[in-house]
C-alpha cells in the first residue's frame, strides 16, 4: 500500500515536470519572460493533480481480489440515523418506512431515528404530520422509529449526530448515518452489519452511493459518470487509502463506542470561514478514528446504495461553495497531533480539489500576459488576417516546436479522457455494459458526458474560483439548503447566477483578441462556454430527452426499495390531498 502511494507520488510529479519542460521548449523560440515561468510553474502543478487522479482510475481497474468477512450471526444493535434540516417531510419520512418495512423480521435488531434540525413552525408541523403517518404505517415486526427535534442546531449536522450519540448512543453498537435523500436496501444494510461483526477493529465502513432519480441533462449526465466510473475509481481509492479509508458523511456504518470515544469535533478558534464548526466533518471524524487505531474502509462492492444529486449547475456550484469553505478550514487541521501521515495527505487532497481550479485559471491568465512581453509567431494567420487570406483552422506551428505542442496537448487531454475510455473498456470486458444498454451505447454515453464536462468545466471552474476567492477574502457561505426535486431554470434565473462568468468571458475575449490575437483560437474553449454560461446553464438544468444516453440500471430496472418508496410515498401524498379537502369542506 506503502508502494503505490509513493509511486503515485512519484508518477503525478513526473508528468509534472514533463509538461512544464515541453512547455518550456515550447516557449523558448524566443526569450522567455517572468510570465512563460510562472505559466510553466503552474502547469506543472496542474498536470500533477490530473496525473493523480489518472493514477487513481487506473488502479481500480483490477477487481478486488478477496471479498471481506462476513458474520453469520448478528449481536450487535444498530441504529439507523437520518439527519434532516427543512426537508420535504413525506418524501423523507417515506424513505424511512421503506426501509423500515424492507427491514422487518430482519435477523438483527435495526432502530430508526430520525434527528430533526428544522427550525420553522411549519416545517416541525409538517415532520409531526408525516410521523403520525410513519408510526401509524410501521411494519409491526420492524424496529423501533424514534423522532427528536433540536430547538437549535448546534454544529450543524455533525452536531445534530454528535448529540444523538452522546445522549442515546449508548443503547446501541452501530450507527448507520444517512442523509435525508438517501435509501438502503436491507440486504445492504445487513451485509454492513455482518462485515463490522468479523472485523472488530473496523469502526467505519462505508458504502459507494449510486445517484438516482435524476431528470435533467446535466443530473443524468452527473448519475451516469457515478455509476458507470465510481466504481472503478472507488476500488483505485480503497486499493490506495486502505485502512485509513474516505468517509462521505452519509450511507456510512460507524462503530458507535469508538465513535462517540474519538470523533468530538472541536470548534476552530477565529470567526467563519476559516474558524467555527468544521463544514466537511466526514474527512475529520475518518482521520479520527484511524488516529485512535480503528480501521476506516470502503467497500466498493456494496451495492443497494443511493442517494440523489443537483439538477442543476447552479444547485451544485451551491454545494460545493460548503465543501470548499469546509476543505479549506482543513489547512488548519494539518498540525493535529497523532494524524496519520496519510490522513493529513488526505486533507491536501481535499484542499487542492478546489486549489486546482484556481492554478488552471491562473495559468491561462499568465500564458495570456505572456504574450505582451513577447513576439509570439503567429500560429493562426487565417484567422487573424481574416480581411485578407484564407481562414485557417489548424495552427500553423514552426517545426522545430510542434512535436513539443502536440506531444503537450496530447498529455494533458489524455489525462482526462484516458482514464475514462479505459473504464469503458473494463466495463465492456466485465459486463457491465449490459445494465447500462450495451457497449455501444455505453460508449456513446461516455462521450456525451465527456463532451458536456468539457463544455461546462469553464463554467464549474469559475465558480469554484469564486468559493475559493470567497472563502479567503473571510466571506461566510453557511450551509445552504440543499435543491431537491425539480431543477429546471429559466434563462433569467440561470443568467442571474452566472451574469459574472460571461462578463467574465467577454473582458477575456476581448483583451485577447485586441492585445493577443495570436492567443485567441487557443483560448476560445475555455472562452466561449463562459460567455455562453447562462444558456449551458439553463439547457442543462431540462429534462433529458434521449433516455438511451446516460441509462443507468437503477433506470432500466428499478431497484424494490426505490419502487416501495414510491409506492408509500403516492399513498401518503393521496391520503394528505384527502385530509385537506376534508379540513377544507
Amino acid at each position: 500500500m506503502v508502494g503505490l502511494r509513493v509511486l503515485g507520488v512519484v508518477l503525478a510529479l513526473v508528468f509534472g515536470f514533463l509538461a512544464a519542460a515541453l512547455f518550456i521548449q515550447y516557449a523558448a523560440m524566443t526569450r522567455l519572460s517572468e510570465w512563460f515561468w510562472l505559466a510553466a510553474v503552474l502547469l506543472g502543478i496542474s498536470t500533477a493533480w490530473l496525473a493523480w487522479g489518472a493514477y487513481l482510475g487506473a488502479l481500480g481497474l483490477a477487481p478486488m481480489r478477496a471479498r471481506p468477512p462476513e458474520a453469520e450471526v448478528i449481536t450487535a444493535r444498530t441504529v439507523v440515523l437520518v439527519p434532516i434540516c427543512n426537508e420535504d417531510a413525506l418524501t423523507t419520512f417515506a424513505r424511512v418506512a421503506a426501509m423500515q418495512r424492507q427491514l422487518a423480521g430482519a435477523p438483527a435488531q435495526v432502530d430508526f431515528a430520525i434527528l430533526s434540525d428544522t427550525g420553522s413552525t411549519s416545517g416541525a408541523q409538517a415532520e409531526e404530520a408525516a410521523l403520525t403517518r410513519l408510526l401509524a404505517d410501521a411494519h409491526s415486526a420492524g424496529g423501533m422509529i424514534y423522532y427528536r427535534r433540536r430547538t437549535q442546531n448546534t454544529g450543524r449536522k455533525a452536531g445534530n449526530i454528535a448529540d444523538f450519540i452522546t445522549r442515546s448512543g449508548a443503547a446501541w453498537d452501530f450507527a448507520l448515518v444517512l442523509d435525508a435523500d438517501s435509501l438502503m436496501e436491507a440486504a445492504t444494510i445487513l451485509q454492513m452489519i455482518r462485515r463490522m461483526e468479523a472485523a472488530p477493529d473496523l469502526t467505519l465502513l462505508q458504502s459507494l452511493p449510486r445517484v438516482v432519480r435524476a431528470r435533467s441533462v446535466f443530473g443524468r449526465a452527473m448519475q451516469f459518470a457515478s455509476g458507470f466510473h465510481g466504481p472503478v475509481f472507488t476500488r483505485g481509492l480503497a486499493r490506495l487509502q486502505g485502512r485509513t479509508g474516505p468517509y462521505w458523511g452519509h450511507n456510512a456504518l460507524v462503530r458507535i463506542p469508538a465513535f462517540a470515544a474519538s470523533c468530538g469535533l472541536p470548534e476552530l478558534p477565529g470567526r467563519a470561514p476559516s474558524g467555527g464548526h468544521i463544514l466537511s466533518h466526514d474527512y475529520v471524524e475518518a482521520a479520527l478514528l484511524a488516529r485512535a487505531g480503528g480501521t476506516v474502509r470502503v467497500d466498493p462492492d456494496l451495492g443497494g446504495s443511493y442517494e440523489e444529486a443537483p439538477e442543476n449547475v447552479v444547485a451544485h456550484a451551491r454545494r460545493d461553495r460548503r465543501w470548499c469553505q469546509g476543505n479549506l478550514q482543513h489547512a488548519r487541521l494539518l498540525r493535529t497531533r497523532g494524524l496519520r501521515l496519510w490522513s493529513r495527505a488526505i486533507f491536501v487532497q481535499g484542499i487542492m480539489s478546489y486549489l486546482a481550479s484556481g492554478l488552471w485559471a491562473t495559468f491561462l491568465i499568465a500564458a495570456l500576459l505572456a504574450g505582451l512581453w513577447q513576439a509570439a509567431p503567429d500560429y493562426f494567420p487565417g484567422v487573424v488576417a481574416i480581411y485578407h487570406e484564407r481562414i485557417g483552422f489548424l495552427p500553423v506551428l514552426p517545426v522545430d516546436a510542434s512535436g513539443r505542442a502536440i506531444g503537450l496537448l496530447i498529455g494533458v487531454f489524455g489525462l482526462l479522457l484516458l482514464p475514462k475510455l479505459l473504464v469503458t473498456v473494463e466495463a465492456a470486458i466485465t459486463g457491465r455494459t449490459r445494465a447500462h444498454g450495451g457497449t455501444g451505447a455505453s460508449l456513446l454515453s461516455v462521450l456525451a458526458e465527456l463532451a458536456l464536462s468539457a463544455a461546462l468545466a469553464p463554467v464549474l471552474m469559475a465558480y469554484q474560483v469564486r468559493s475559493v476567492l470567497q472563502v479567503v477574502s473571510g466571506q461566510d457561505g453557511g450551509w445552504p439548503p440543499n435543491a431537491r426535486g425539480d431543477g429546471a431554470l429559466t434563462l433569467a434565473e440561470a443568467w442571474a447566477a452566472a451574469w459574472f462568468i460571461t462578463l467574465t468571458g467577454a473582458i477575456g475575449l476581448g483583451f485577447a483578441a485586441t492585445m493577443v490575437p495570436q492567443q485567441l483560437p487557443w483560448l476560445l474553449p475555455v472562452l466561449v462556454p463562459m460567455l455562453l454560461a447562462p444558456v449551458l446553464i439553463a439547457w442543462t438544468s431540462r429534462p433529458g430527452r434521449h433516455q438511451a444516453v446516460h441509462a443507468t440500471p437503477e433506470e432500466r430496472d428499478p431497484p424494490a426499495i426505490l419502487a416501495l418508496h414510491d409506492a408509500i410515498l403516492n399513498r401518503w401524498q393521496q391520503g394528505a390531498t384527502a385530509d385537506a379537502a376534508l379540513a377544507v369542506a
